[in-house]
């Protein structure tokens, strides 16, 4: 059974942290060759928040999270993380994770993704 599966969302002040983990079950995520993560707030379209290839040597960020957010991944535990430092209220929404089998041209926010998980809530308020 394929699964990607988000946890460590939660209430945060802003100023706060959390760390997103995206964990795959029924396939190996080091097959995939990008790995993105994607938010939702009410009311408003899915963004591209972060993406990062197999080896990690390709990597993007939403300007809006530039210097604050950073992913990385452990194929070895089949999961991958994006530590969000310095939130902001408008970082609140659902955060899903996404994977993606080919490279394509431009920025990988801009890619299809395939593989789709449930998503986690984040809230960032006083």
């Amino acid at each position: 059974q394929v699964q990607l599966v988000e946890s460590g969302g939660g209430l945060v002040q802003p100023g706060g942290s959390l760390t997103l983990s995206c964990a795959a079950s029924g396939f190996t995520l080091d097959n995939y060759a990008i790995v993105g993560w994607f938010r939702q707030a009410p009311g408003k379209e899915r963004e591209g928040v972060s993406c990062i290839s197999r080896s990690g040597r390709t990597i993007d960020y939403a300007n809006s999270v530039k210097g604050r957010f950073t992913i990385s991944r452990d194929n070895a535990k089949n999961t991958v993380y994006l530590q969000m430092n310095s939130l902001k209220p408008e970082d609140t929404g659902v955060y899903y994770c996404a994977t993606r089998n080919t490279f394509a041209g431009g920025s990988c926010l801009s890619w299809s993704y395939d593989q789709w998980g449930q998503g986690t809530q984040v809230t960032v308020s006083s």
